[in-house]
């Protein structure tokens, strides 16, 4: 008589231990030994349905081995990234966040003991530590992105990182310079950097793009730049130049005719020699760095009564929305920006509710018109005498 306490079947077996929970064990498909499950049950039917699971997952092929995730994540995730295809300046981000943000607390883990509660502990702490939201944010997304590869490999069955939100955060709102705000910092800056503000802020390239112009990227007659390159610097200080991130980056970016002069004035004066020339150099003859006129912009906006807090990279902003005022559509937004998606255009084209008002104008103006047009006509001549 078969054992009460002891239900056996072909494909596995649940039994109650001592202390009166149920056990099962089913056979591992990869050794086809007796294995316990992963936990025990209070009752035995609820051994059995588990049973009954973890057969058809294994009869579907949708079992997933139970240490299959038992691997250092901290190994895991330095292979991960190792094997990655990445550009060098995405390489050395990547390796700081890992180095500062992420082992340092899971590296010890197993990849299947990084669980959503974990991941929610970790991110909290970083927050709380005063590291800041943009930086956990991007530590997240790599976290997220690691294990979403244990995931593609079998180690864990979903992925830890759901926390909703905590892939993006909110940008601050960035000041606009005024058309007149702009060259004031222009005659205010050191005279071998006018060009490079007036530039930034009517071709809105990004300071990669400037660096990495050359004089036989500039028409002065067609008022063009073409851009087909971007300039990149390493923790290190190492500069070399790179494709653009899409095709997008390749494109040619129209100038007002307001700047050819100082253009012209820039090549004859400041820019490198020969058609491989840089269109923008140190003072010393070398390439353009952020550091070769950082106390110069400093200056520059105290001379000119700008607000300290304005960026040098606010210039490409203002140039953006300056655009998008001037009527341009999302596709020519992008085109311009060297975006190959719309979400950077449309933020510009809602930041511009004057134009938005004018619309709503025209679009006043055209009601009316109808209106007109379906009023009946005045009438005319005498009244007509009313009874009374």
């Amino acid at each position: 008589m078969a054992n009460k306490k002891n239900s056996r079947r072909r494909f596995g077996a649940v039994r109650q231990l001592p202390s009166g929970r149920w056990q099962v064990r089913y056979r591992d498909p990869l050794t086809g030994a007796l294995r316990p499950d992963e936990k025990t049950y209070t009752t035995k039917t609820d051994a059995e349905v588990r049973l009954s699971q973890l057969e058809a997952d294994i009869t579907r092929e949708k079992w997933t081995d139970p240490d299959a995730g038992k691997v250092n994540f901290g190994e895991y995730a330095t292979r991960w990234l190792k094997e990655r295809k990445l550009e060098e300046t995405t390489r050395e981000r990547y390796e700081t966040a890992l180095r500062l943000h992420i082992l340092p607390t899971l590296g010890p883990r197993f990849v299947v003991q990084i669980t959503p509660a974990r991941v929610r502990t970790w991110r909290t702490r970083l927050l709380e530590s005063g590291v800041g939201e943009p930086t956990v944010v991007k530590a997240y997304q790599m976290l997220r992105a690691i294990m979403n590869t244990a995931l593609d490999d079998e180690l864990i069955k979903r992925n830890p990182c759901r926390i909703k939100g905590a892939d993006a955060y909110d940008v601050p709102e960035r000041p606009v310079l005024s058309v007149a705000e702009v060259f004031a910092a222009a005659d205010a800056i050191a005279p071998r950097w006018r060009a490079l503000v007036l530039v930034t802020a009517f071709t809105t390239l990004r300071f990669g793009e400037l660096a990495a112009l050359r004089r036989r990227d500039v028409d002065l007659d067609a008022r063009l730049l073409r851009v087909s390159r971007n300039q990149a610097e390493l923790y290190s200080g190492k500069l070399y130049d790179k494709a653009p991130k899409s095709r997008a980056g390749f494109r040619p970016v129209a100038f007002p005719a307001s700047i050819v002069d100082a253009l012209r004035h820039h090549l004859e004066h400041y820019a490198g020699q020969g058609p491989n020339g840089h269109m923008f150099i140190g003072p010393r003859g070398g390439r353009l760095r952020r550091s070769n006129f950082r106390d110069d912009w400093s200056a520059a906006k105290t001379k000119a009564k700008i607000s300290p807090d304005v960026h040098f990279h606010d210039l490409r902003h203002t140039g953006n929305t300056l655009a998008s005022q001037s009527g341009a559509s999302t596709r020519e937004l992008m085109t311009r920006m060297g975006h190959s998606t719309a979400r950077a255009a449309l933020i510009y084209q809602h930041m511009t509710s004057d134009r938005d008002r004018a619309i709503a104008d025209r679009m006043g103006e055209m009601v009316r018109k109808e209106l007109e047009k379906q009023a009946p006509p005045e009438e005319s001549g005498t009244d007509v005498a009313q009874d009374d």
